[in-house]
């Protein structure tokens, strides 16, 4: 089921949203010093295109720096990006077989919003942790 949702996730907003998160991606790391948002950025761009099987958690040890950085993340893209989430989500609610993706859509806000100090892992462990990459 993961994989069919998947599939009509890509055609239908992940796709767009990728494109959206790797343009972030880049001008971030265009810039130098904002490299840390700009890896942040492609590893959500991964997240938008195959979001089902998969989920965001806390990383242990992010502290006052993440803070920080998704302070300026949000003013810089992230408010962007959620918006970019907001509308996606609103043409998937109007159809029956969209409304999960709508719901995926809209959960994709928060680490739109605050990506710096979390990790997306598998939904297949029962209990994720923080595995380095």
């Amino acid at each position: 089921m993961k994989a069919i949702l998947n599939v009509i996730w890509l055609v239908l907003s992940g796709f767009w949203l990728a494109i959206g998160y790797a343009a972030a991606g880049i001008i971030c790391c265009l810039l130098i010093v904002t490299i840390p948002w700009g890896i942040a950025s492609f590893r959500i761009a991964g997240y938008a295109l195959w979001p089902f099987g998969r989920t965001v958690v806390d990383r242990p040890g992010a502290g006052g720096w993440s803070v920080l950085g998704n302070i300026i993340w949000i003013v810089v893209a992230g408010w962007w990006l959620a918006l970019g989430h907001v509308v996606t989500a609103i043409p998937l609610f109007v159809s029956i077989i969209g409304i999960p993706l709508g719901i995926a859509n809209l959960k994709m806000i928060p680490i739109s919003l605050l990506p710096l100090g979390k990790d997306i892992v598998s939904t297949d462990t029962r209990y994720p942790t923080y595995q380095p990459s």
